[in-house]
């Protein structure tokens, strides 16, 4: 299928090409936790417990490293949607060579210090001796598979961009799905344990991207590509690319030092309340996986109605999107507020934690309510690639929303109050990102009669 025949009417209705593309997203987030799971128990099944940490420790490095390059991903989604609205093939082409070869790049710079990373991370995490032992194994065969990671991330980008739904599923399937099988293969016939689990994911990755490499040669030419060199090294296009890709990874780093905070500060209040609040984050990640696949279908369609000066379609986007994530937001949140006790029998069996969540469980309300308009808002503002205020907008979140009360219930030892500061933390972006809107708008009306006026 050609590359705009899946989308022959940008302006016609979207409703139900962002229904399909969100479904197509929450059903490959989906499959995420869905991989964790079955990886963690082909390891919980193992005769040593020793595995199953090792890996959970390996994890949180290689969470860290691969979170830190998610402007891969980001910027290549919001660029390619802008140039999708404007059928400038070229220009998506050209985005796709040059964040391709960053990706390959930087992995590459990640498979050759693995031994620093491997060193820091694990003496940062104190794992036990053993522990680490079965970490390191893992995290010595997963480290092969950092290119593809990568390059996965500019794939996706590509195929959010293009609105191609059904393309991010089957690559969510190959990844996830292979990882699964060779999982059970490595594991359970191989024995060859933590390993195993590590060589099952990067091989999984590299598989992931094999296809997804080939359903892109099935659009784009390799002679249509080479023939772009020369624009290649494009010194403005190149500046541009950095400072998105910048200005994103700075706003991630924000964002993970603020729940990273939360979890620290969780652990000084006491090991009740630190079991308390990791259920009740287990929740917020949850809902992310659910308001995250609206966000990325308003990636799609911000970038492309941006990129074709439609600021009606964009009022419409906002329309939906942000009464769609509003309306999963506060469901969740009230589902397990109102069904406490039933819910998190299901995660623990210890009353005394169970108690601490009641005690804490309505902070689920504000947090993911407006949580759900913080992200929603994340979503729409990289389709418009407009990454300082993205990045402006955590800062001020970290700085001014969370960190402040985050301390105070240090102080005092107040969980309610630290709840109060996450809390605050997705105020804060949401008003800031909030305020940014109607200027937006207004810009992208001005493109349609000067292009050059709607740089924000």
């Amino acid at each position: 299928m050609g590359l705009w025949e899946g989308d022959k009417a940008l302006m016609t209705p979207f409703l139900p090409r962002f229904g399909r593309l969100a479904i197509a997203n929450i059903v490959s987030n989906l499959m995420v936790p869905l991989a964790g799971i079955i990886d963690t128990a082909f390891l919980g099944h193992l005769a040593d417990v020793r595995h199953l940490g090792g890996v959970a420790i390996a994890s949180v490095i290689f969470n860290l490293v691969y979170w830190s390059f998610g402007f891969l991903r980001m910027g290549t989604t919001g660029l390619t949607a802008q140039a999708f609205g404007r059928r400038d093939t070229a220009a998506m082409n050209l985005l796709l060579l040059r964040n391709g070869l960053l990706a390959v790049v930087l992995g590459l710079l990640i498979v050759m210090l693995q031994g620093p990373i491997r060193e820091i991370g694990f003496w940062l995490l104190n794992a036990e001796p053993d522990v680490r032992l079965s970490g390191e194994a893992f995290f010595n065969a997963r480290i092969w598979g950092a290119p593809a990671v990568l390059a996965n991330y500019v794939l996706l980008g590509r195929f959010l961009g293009c609105g191609q739904g059904r393309r991010v599923v089957l690559l969510s399937v190959v990844g996830n799905g292979g990882n699964i099988l060779l999982d059970y293969w490595f594991i359970r016939e191989l024995g060859w344990e933590s390993a195993g689990a590590g060589a099952a994911t990067a091989i999984s990755q590299g598989l992931m991207f094999a296809v997804g490499l080939g359903l892109l040669l099935r659009e784009v030419a390799i002679a249509d590509l080479w023939q772009l060199r020369p624009q290649l090294w494009d010194k403005t296009a190149l500046t541009a690319m950095v400072q998105l890709n910048r200005d994103i990874m700075v706003r991630t780093f924000a964002l993970l030092l603020s729940f990273a905070l939360f979890t620290n500060w969780s652990s000084a209040l006491g090991s009740e309340i630190l079991a308390a609040n990791t259920l009740l984050l287990q929740v917020v990640t949850l809902t992310s996986y659910f308001i995250d696949g609206l966000a990325f279908a308003t990636e799609t369609f911000a970038g492309q109605f941006y990129g074709a000066g439609a600021a009606a379609q964009l009022r419409t986007l906002l329309v939906w999107g942000l009464s769609s994530s509003v309306v999963f937001g506060m469901a969740i949140a009230l589902t397990f507020s109102l069904f406490t006790q039933p819910l998190f029998r299901l995660m623990t069996q210890h009353q005394a934690v169970i108690d601490q969540v009641q005690s804490l469980v309505w902070w689920l309300v504000p947090t993911l309510t407006l949580g759900a308009i913080a992200f929603l808002l994340d979503g729409y503002f990289i389709g418009l690639t407009q990454g300082h205020l993205l990045r402006n907008s955590t800062l001020l979140a970290s700085g001014l929303g969370f960190l402040p009360l985050g301390l105070l219930a240090r102080h005092w030892q107040s969980p309610a109050v630290l709840w109060m500061a996450l809390a605050s933390f997705m105020t804060v972006r949401a008003l800031t990102l909030g305020s940014q809107v109607a200027r937006s708008l207004s810009l992208a009306q001005a493109q349609v009669t000067d292009p050059d006026a709607a740089a924000l």
